[in-house]
């Protein structure tokens, strides 16, 4: 039988915050540590810690192993998407985390794109029945972009129609829900086929009344980038 993992959490964002919350489902122990407490309560956490995540901003993940992790056994790893370290492994979870916690099941469903120079998953995050794939170095920083493009760049624009719903077309916000969960549903069933409306089926003239209706507006330049985008791909 293994040993038992004693997680060391360094941070206080969403993901830290998460993953504290996780743990604490899985009953596994754990040390939490962050800015706001003193420098001097770190050292004596870390002598139990078989495991550090460094779940901090990217920039002061090397920095800060560096300046506090240097001496310690442990086995530390980050969760960036893009940063790739020489003192840390990466293991990325590719999901988006919210102010409020999640069920243990879903936290089971997050998969993991771990370092193809990281050790075997069950030493990288020992406790964790999380499906993991492998992931060369080298591709993360475009495979990062592609995360942020497909979910942090398309809420911009999910947020910007729930919030013209309500205060430019004085309609509740929740009219639009159905038509996300729908098009949530296609892009899972079949994302090949999922993307319809006028660029799908090349309606030229409901494109140009789309562009004089965004005119003056922030809006229209990424319609249009998307119009020009579409004739490059195709």
């Amino acid at each position: 039988m293994g040993q038992v993992p004693h997680y060391m959490i360094i941070g206080n964002g969403r993901v830290a915050r998460h993953f504290c919350h996780y743990l604490s489902l899985l009953k596994i122990p754990f040390s939490h540590w962050h800015r706001p407490d003193p420098p001097a309560r770190l050292k004596p956490l870390l002598r139990d810690a078989t495991h550090v995540l460094a779940l901090i901003n990217d920039q002061a993940i090397d920095p800060f192993i560096t300046e506090h992790l240097q001496a310690s056994p442990a086995i530390k790893v980050h969760f960036s998407g893009a940063l790739v370290s020489q003192m840390a492994y990466g293991a990325h979870p590719l999901m988006t985390f919210n102010t409020g916690f999640y069920t243990l099941d879903k936290y089971q469903s997050i998969p993991f794109v771990v370092d193809t120079t990281a050790p075997d998953f069950t030493t990288l995050l020992p406790g964790l029945p999380n499906h993991h794939v492998k992931l060369a170095p080298e591709l993360k920083a475009k495979y990062h972009a592609m995360c942020v493009l497909s979910g942090n760049f398309s809420c911009l624009l999910w947020q910007k129609f729930f919030s013209a719903l309500e205060s430019e077309f004085h309609l509740p916000a929740k009219t639009g829900y159905t038509y996300l969960r729908q098009q949530t549903e296609n892009l899972l069933t079949d994302y090949v086929s999922a993307f319809t409306g006028p660029l799908a089926r090349g309606d030229v003239a409901t494109i140009q009344k789309n562009l004089a209706a965004l005119k003056c507006y922030p809006f229209q330049q990424i319609y249009q980038s998307f119009v020009n985008l579409k004739e490059k791909i195709s």
